[in-house]
């Protein structure tokens, strides 16, 4: 019998756990992605703010799946999926056709109605983005040390972070420290610790989606170390070095952009109904409606789970639907037949708890009920980012630089090159979020 072709499209964190997941003897798994790497995007803000180098936040696909002889890995990048052929159409090679298709592509940056502000802003998506956000904070202060207009210099120091969600809350406590605390004593004509560090949220509070307790106790620790946390605040305008809020405004050298997100616009070539933020409504096996044969993962799937909880982009939630997915194929594979999707097993999230780091020694955690800050939501942060990253090789380097740089307050990828730097996206390349 001939092995059944299953395309999985994007090696995120659903991608990846379904391809581990699935293995039979009738199955031939083709992992697609426009990159050739795993990146761990929780830890993303630690390479913008140079706690962590690149390679110790990400692991080559192909180095992932090196044993699994049935597993080809392909880096190119997705035009169309024609789900009536059973097809995915791929930008400048031959298209995949398929017996079974995962689609776990994730989201991409989006603003709002104004793509414009894409010029202005770093988004904090991809690895090529962080290493733009360490390039312009850490040549901002090289600039800063060697001018002698102090409002130039105020601008330079100034970094505004639009987004008050776990991401931008990293975010902004990691520049804070570093540059309050490890700049310090750095450098000689700038004070570093006079930085100014805006985090921007429209809604009345950040970290909307805990509970009020642990937004509160966030929102101090930010304050503690400096950050300045501006709600209740919707970004009126972006230009270049300006950001403009009602009756406010901030220039700043360094903006960055953690507020909006939408699906990949390439799902848009599959008959299906869609969210305002461009996600897929699924079936309640993950699958697409009136097309079994389609899955959809992750952070592009709007479901609801048959517990009545809506299942959040987040990432353990996108391995727990990889993983039944593969399930469901799997007894499909071992019985050799289609199984109504009403006979499917119904997917069931099972919420391991959210937590955000604010900084050295903080953190807020929501587990079962129980909330923690302080050093032990801390340690436990630490802990579950350990286990979850993907290759021993980035565990041992990731610890031995935390320990390195908790113990002396050194971070240790504070280098950039001038040359040859990533532009700007362009409008006309930016997702502009349906409103």
């Amino acid at each position: 019998m001939a092995k059944k072709k299953i395309v999985v499209l994007g090696a995120g964190f659903g991608g990846l756990a379904f391809t581990r997941a699935l293995q039979h003897k009738d199955a031939e798994i083709t992992l697609i992605d426009r990159q050739n790497h795993h990146l761990f995007q929780p830890l993303l803000y630690q390479v913008a703010t140079a706690g962590l180098s690149m390679p110790e936040v990400s692991e080559p696909v192909r180095t992932i799946f090196q044993k699994r002889r049935d597993v080809n890995v392909l880096m190119a990048e997705v035009e169309s999926i024609d789900v009536e052929r059973k097809r995915v159409v791929l930008k400048g090679i031959d298209s995949v056709e398929y017996d079974y298709l995962v689609v776990g592509m994730g989201m991409v940056n989006a603003y709002f109605g104004h793509p414009e502000w894409a010029k202005h802003t770093i988004g904090l998506k991809s690895l090529d983005e962080a290493r733009r956000i360490r390039r312009q904070i850490l040549h901002a202060y090289e600039r800063a040390e060697a001018t002698k207009d102090m409002e130039e210099r105020k601008r330079l120091m100034t970094h505004v972070v639009i987004g008050g969600g776990p991401t931008g809350v990293e975010m902004a406590g990691a520049i804070s420290e570093l540059t309050k605390r490890v700049f310090k004593h750095d450098f000689r004509s700038i004070r570093p610790e006079d930085s100014r560090i805006v985090l921007v949220e429209a809604a009345p509070r950040i970290l909307g989606a805990y509970t009020e307790a642990s937004s509160q106790k966030a929102t101090e620790d930010l304050k503690r170390l400096g950050v300045e946390v501006i709600t209740d605040a919707p970004v009126k305008d972006v230009r270049a070095g300006i950001v403009e809020l009602d009756g406010q405004i901030i220039e700043s050298e360094s903006i960055i952009w953690t507020a909006g997100v939408e699906a990949n616009p390439v799902l848009r070539s599959i008959p299906a109904e869609f969210d305002r933020r461009g996600r897929i409504s699924v079936e309640q096996d993950t699958s697409l409606p009136g097309y079994p044969e389609v899955f959809v993962i992750g952070d592009v799937a709007n479901m609801t789970d048959i517990k009545g909880q809506q299942v959040p982009g987040v990432s353990p939630a996108a391995m727990q639907m990889g993983k039944h997915a593969a399930k469901i194929i799997k007894k499909e594979l071992k019985e050799f037949r289609r199984i109504p999707v009403k006979e499917r097993k119904p997917f069931k999230y099972f919420d391991k708890g959210t937590m955000a780091t604010i900084g050295r020694s903080k953190a807020v955690a929501e587990v079962g009920g129980l909330k923690f800050s302080g050093p032990f939501a801390w340690v436990l942060w630490l802990a579950v980012h350990l286990i979850f990253l993907v290759g021993f090789r980035n565990k041992a380097a990731v610890l031995l630089q935390w320990a390195y740089a908790y113990i002396g307050y050194r971070p240790g990828a504070r280098v950039f090159d001038l040359r040859n730097p990533d532009p700007a996206p362009k409008p006309e390349e930016v997702v502009q979020e349906k409103v």
